[in-house]
């Protein structure tokens, strides 16, 4: 691999410091099931609901979930940084032993919906760009449940925290 300018790693160092939701991305179809771990996950506009995801082209996921065609966000919550990095691919746990794990929806469709994710959202990709090493996945949203609140999961300075809910304050 080249080494990076300094404007890359200048980059890299500024990105790190950009909390971002942690979310498990997930396909099922025809070209196989996989998940990902992915932190590039924007709104694009509610007019059609749409939601971009960035994945990077060398992933073994890339082209599954291209071809697919179908996905599902899976937000994760504060208590599931283990599953983050099981699907980061950092514990080496196979595909097929992740997805056989008792944490799955039973009728959630065709795609795996993890059945406590902080926030659901299943749709299907409407259009792709290529950005340099990534593509912007654009998905169109057909369903969405929210599981109310709870901590978030959030990476920030490359590592994983826990961001907690703040209770409301209380006016007397």
């Amino acid at each position: 691999m080249p080494e990076l300018s300094q404007i890359q790693k200048d980059f890299r160092s500024a990105m790190a410091h950009l909390p971002a939701a942690v979310n498990v991305i997930t396909t099922d179809g025809p070209y196989g099931r996989v998940g990902i771990t992915v932190s590039a996950v924007c709104s694009v506009t509610d007019s059609p609901p749409t939601v971009l995801v960035c994945v990077n082209q060398s992933s073994a996921a890339h082209d599954i979930f291209n071809s697919n065609g179908e996905i599902c966000i899976n937000v994760l919550s504060g208590e599931h940084e283990e599953l983050a990095r099981h699907f980061s691919g950092a514990t080496k746990v196979p595909m097929e032993e992740r997805f056989g794990w008792d944490i799955w929806e039973e009728n959630s469709g065709s795609v795996p919906v993890l059945r406590d994710a902080l926030v659901k959202i299943v749709g299907r990709i409407s259009d792709r760009s290529v950005q340099g090493s990534h593509s912007v996945i654009f998905v169109r949203v057909e369903r969405i449940e929210v599981q109310g609140e709870r901590d978030s999961l959030v990476y920030f300075k490359r590592q994983f925290h826990r961001l907690s809910v703040t209770p409301e304050l209380v006016t007397v």
